[in-house]
């Protein structure tokens, strides 16, 4: 049976960014940031697309990919359903997503421990004897943490004057200290 589609059945959008993906048995649900105005700079419509068995997803080079493959941060274009429920943000049915771009996986830091919070798990670094290279990790309880041998340590045995190097989330809060999670922490000389 020939399906065919009038243009005002199908809605795009370009670089949009993935806010958030859930994961239910058979369906993968993406909240998609992105701006519906060229001239703007900054997103300013959110939908949630709703991906099935039958949504074709494409990586950067066109190669079809599973949607356990898309993540928070990576930029996108979707061809979606114009048929959308009036929630917010409104939800609509995904016919392909394509990858534009990806998010960098994580950053490093080398500096010096200044401060730590054994009750809150966290600890401040410094680097060169910057002030403004000041940064607070927090340190979740699957971080992995190494001495200078390479071998696990525990949180409790990091101490003030440590040279460390942080493998870390590639966000920061806007607070001062900007703030991060620890991956990984390797004491080194």
């Amino acid at each position: 049976m020939d399906r065919s589609f009038s243009n005002n059945a199908i809605s795009t959008l370009s670089n949009g960014l993935i806010e958030s993906v859930e994961r239910d048995r058979n369906t993968t649900f993406i909240t998609v940031s992105y701006s519906n105005c060229f001239s703007c700079e900054k997103n300013s419509a959110t939908i949630r697309l709703v991906i099935g068995k039958d949504t074709l997803i494409l990586d950067e080079s066109g190669r079809r990919i599973p949607a356990s493959q898309l993540i928070r941060g990576m930029l996108i274009n979707a061809a979606f359903s114009s048929a959308m429920t009036r929630s917010i943000p409104p939800q609509s049915n995904a016919f392909i997503i394509q990858i534009t771009d990806r998010p960098p996986v994580n950053q490093t830091v080398v500096g010096r421990i200044v401060n730590i919070d054994r009750r809150n798990r966290s600890f401040t670094t410094i680097s060169d004897g910057n002030l403004l290279s000041t940064i607070l990790f927090n340190v979740p309880e699957n971080a992995k943490i190494f001495d200078f041998s390479g071998r696990p340590m525990s949180f409790n045995r990091l101490a003030p004057g440590m040279r460390v190097r942080v493998i870390h989330e590639n966000f920061m809060t806007a607070s001062i200290p900007p703030q991060t999670t620890a991956l990984e922490i390797r004491v080194i000389r």
